[in-house]
């Protein structure tokens, strides 16, 4: 099938690439003549494990073209994912625009072209979103008829990023949320040559689905938090805990790792996009408010037993190992470390920072504070140190890398460093 990915950030390339791995002629579209040059020379403009790879190979095979022109994207292809950033305002509540620019363009383009074409929104968005907002757009823009000159599906994505390729290639399931039984069927004939079950439902539900999915992971994660808290003051191993508690056939293992909080471009911003659509419909979300507020304690935690070890961090020098919001992957948004590092100049601490890929992003954020070439470069000489992301070289240092501090405080926000190596460590919740 020819298919147009619109938009092509973690999710848009992730998905142009499997799908033209599944053998589809892709179309990648996005408004940065940069990242569509790069594309086009088999260089992917963000990180993610095993990507570029891909995305080289099916250029050579000639399955995948990227353009800033949306019209060549959608008069070439029957079918069109929208893949674009629905970030949020200031209360919380989800940003639309960049949604009802696509749309408006989307219309625009169709506006002469005679075949019926599938619009799907893969972007996360807000039950209501694709019926109420999108498909309005494209009808008007268009002058043509949803569900007689054109389909419109809602396809939410699952994909967790350092994975998202991986992901996308091997679903859990595949939902499809279309406003009519001819737009599921194409969508789901893209889908026919992937091996998992596939729920066919209306946009709304779909958009629901991603939301509710995002909550609960997140819920879990400020749950085990939580509780790692309260072990921590027990003196009991929460790792322990959590490891009898999923041994239940009925609770899942994942996402119970307890630790500085979560971050990313999904949780924070769903979380709280579900919070504010609640209370828009005269809801209160009291248990996703306190997910979030468990969430942001966390990031006070750690500086707090960093004082409470050091007395002061004013004039100490601080290693801050790990800026990326997970290992695996350059994104900082929404990362703990922002915050964290935040907190410590504020505080007037000297700050020493490393991250394997993340350090150029976070240079954007906090541009006045030291960055060291490798994980030893940053413990040299400081007095203390937090690990913040769990990248696997962390987890290779040893205690003679510790040695080049000159103090001997290390605090472990992501369960990275073993006692078995005789590295003297304290856990944020063990």
């Amino acid at each position: 099938m020819n298919v147009s990915i619109i938009g092509t950030g973690y999710v848009g390339l992730s998905t142009g690439v499997g799908f033209a791995i599944k053998g589809n002629n892709v179309i990648c579209m996005d408004v940065d003549s940069k990242k569509v040059d790069e594309i086009n020379s088999g260089i992917a403009p963000i990180y993610e494990p095993g990507l570029e790879d891909a995305l080289k190979d099916v250029l050579s095979k000639g399955r995948l073209r990227a353009t800033t022109d949306i019209k060549e994207a959608v008069h070439n292809t029957e079918i069109s994912f929208i893949s674009v950033g629905t970030p949020s305002k200031e209360d919380g509540s989800i940003d639309l625009k960049f949604i009802k620019s696509v749309a408006k363009d989307i219309g625009k383009a169709l506006k002469d072209k005679e075949k019926y074409h599938v619009i799907v929104v893969k972007s996360t968005v807000v039950p209501g979103t694709t019926e109420n907002i999108v498909l309005p757009l494209i009808e008007e823009h268009s002058g043509k008829k949803a569900g007689k000159d054109f389909g419109i599906a809602m396809n939410p994505e699952f994909l967790r990023e350092g994975k998202a390729l991986e992901d996308f290639l091997n679903p859990d399931r595949i939902v499809i949320g279309g406003i009519d039984k001819d737009s599921c069927n194409v969508v789901r004939d893209l889908y026919k040559n992937f091996n998992a079950p596939i729920m066919v439902t209306n946009p709304r539900t779909a958009e629901m689905i991603k939301y509710t999915n995002n909550a609960f992971l997140a819920t879990k994660i400020s749950f085990a938090n939580e509780i790692g808290n309260i072990c921590k003051q027990l003196k009991i191993d929460t790792y322990e805990v959590f490891k009898g508690v999923s041994m239940d056939h009925r609770i899942s293992p994942h996402f119970f790792n307890a630790g500085v909080g979560f971050g990313g471009s999904c949780f924070p911003k769903d979380v709280k996009a579900l919070v504010a659509k609640a209370k828009e419909v005269g809801r209160e979300a009291k248990i996703l408010k306190d997910v979030i507020k468990v969430n942001e304690s966390q990031r006070r935690i750690i500086v707090e037993m960093l004082e409470n070890r050091l007395g002061s961090v004013k004039g100490k020098r601080i290693a801050v190992l790990g800026l990326a919001f997970k290992p695996d992957s350059d994104d900082i948004r929404e990362s703990p470390a922002i915050d964290i590092i935040g907190m410590l100049k504020n505080k007037h601490a000297i700050v020493c920072a490393y991250d394997p890929k993340a350090m150029e992003n976070m240079k954007r954020v906090h541009g006045d504070i030291e960055y060291a070439k490798s994980a030893k470069e940053a413990l040299k000489d400081s007095d203390a140190c937090l690990i913040l992301t769990d990248w696997e070289e962390f987890k290779k240092l040893s205690k003679d890398d510790f040695e080049l501090m000159r103090g001997k405080v290390i605090i472990e926000g992501r369960r990275v460093l073993s006692k078995e190596k005789g590295i003297e460590f304290e856990g944020i919740c063990w």
